[in-house]
């Protein structure tokens, strides 16, 4: 594993990232359609949305409390 982990490039582990949060966007309901506008906007309000969070919260709902403000924010996003 150790071998690997000095393998991947900065660019390479960007991409799987990018990659992750689209997954995870189309899994919690964005429109394909809206998919970059969701990425965009989802990284441009973590950083407000988990500043707004209890200390109690961290790591996957965290993410959860993201998606759940751009559904509450940005409905437009999301397909029935």
């Amino acid at each position: 594993m150790k071998d690997y982990e000095k393998e991947v490039s900065l660019e390479e582990l960007s991409y799987e990232l990018d990659v992750m949060l689209e997954a995870m966007l189309l899994n919690a309901g964005v429109k394909r359609n809206k998919l970059e506008e969701a990425c965009e906007l989802y990284v441009e309000n973590i950083d407000d949305v988990l500043a707004s969070l209890d200390k109690s919260v961290d790591g996957v709902d965290e993410i959860l409390a993201v998606v759940e403000y751009l559904r509450k924010n940005h409905a437009e996003l999301f397909g029935k």
